[in-house]
């Protein structure tokens, strides 16, 4: 397979992974609201998840080794400790999820989550964050990028007069800043482990136990969310997570984290139309959001084939 049907291939499962976001931020969203506690369905989510990863690495011998060679590498040098962090980003975007995503709709939510993202993927790409390939911000990759930021107030032009609070919008606007970091992170694990799954699990560990430790807070201050939900769907956030991290995990070396989270966002937003289409929750799906799904398309078209064209020698 050539290097441009590779990462063709990385980039449309990129945008299917993101299509996996929105399933997520809809069943959380309403498991957070079910629950009236959003700590409490960040915590199931994530937690759910975990036991699913852990049961599937380590019950095969590559899976084990996959994991054996994280402290290896951690002592060796070759792996600084803090780099197992990225969990930490994916934890407090699930417990975005669950506070607000019910309250903006997972339009709003989505687009929001845009601006921090595309910030965060061009300073890692350009400084080549956690020992990815640097990536300068060429013209076509800033003009990518910037279409993807105007797709994000197109979408939210049009409801600048509804009841939106828009106070809601900072969760999510920090939470794309703590995706894009997460993105390298998780890739550089991926790369000492040699396992996509490997470092989706340190990822998943890392933010089960940030969310414990909240949510036993919360519910200190706060007192027992409400009965659980008896639909077994609003219980597949977790597992939904596993596979678009997985997914995110194994691409980010190919396309970088700019581009990966463009492609993210163009399945997000096409999975928020849908799921803002025949949600009773959140607001109605407005034209403003197809709007921006098209600019953001047209963004990662011209990041994309940036990436075609021969270029000087890059930075490494």
């Amino acid at each position: 397979m050539s290097e441009r049907s590779r990462t063709v291939l990385a980039v449309a499962a990129t945008v299917l992974a993101g299509l996996g976001v929105a399933t997520q931020s809809r069943i959380n969203g309403e498991l957070g609201q079910r629950f009236d506690d959003g700590f409490t369905a960040a915590l199931v989510s994530f937690s759910s998840g975990w036991v699913v990863l852990l049961v599937v690495v380590l019950a095969t011998a590559r899976g084990r080794a996959a994991m054996a060679r994280i402290p290896a590498a951690m002592r060796a040098g070759e792996l600084p400790w803090w780099m197992l962090l990225g969990g930490a980003g994916g934890a407090f975007f699930v417990l975005s999820q669950g506070l607000v995503a019910g309250v903006l709709g997972v339009a709003i939510f989505t687009v929001a989550i845009v601006s921090g993202q595309t910030l965060a993927g061009m300073v890692a790409d350009a400084r080549g964050f956690a020992g990815a390939r640097r990536t300068p911000p060429t013209p076509a990759r800033v003009i990518g990028a910037a279409l993807t930021v105007v797709a994000v107030i197109v979408t939210v032009a049009g409801d600048a007069s509804a009841s939106i609070p828009w106070l809601a919008l900072v969760l999510p606007l920090v939470a794309g800043l703590g995706i894009g970091v997460q993105q390298a992170m998780n890739g550089r694990v991926r790369e000492v482990s040699g396992s996509p799954l490997a470092a989706t699990l340190v990822n998943f560990t890392v933010g089960t136990a940030g969310l414990v430790g909240v949510t036993a807070v919360a519910l200190i201050v706060r007192g027992l969310p409400a009965a659980p939900p008896t639909e077994v769907y609003l219980y597949l956030g977790g597992i939904v997570g596993v596979v678009f991290i997985a997914v995110q995990t194994a691409t980010v070396r190919r396309i970088g984290v700019l581009l990966l989270g463009m492609c993210l966002v163009l399945g997000q937003l096409l999975g928020a139309i849908v799921f803002d289409s025949v949600s009773a929750i959140g607001p109605a799906l407005a034209p403003q959001t197809i709007a921006g799904v098209a600019l953001t398309a047209l963004g990662i078209v011209v990041a994309t084939l940036d990436r075609w064209r021969p270029h000087p020698a890059r930075a490494r």
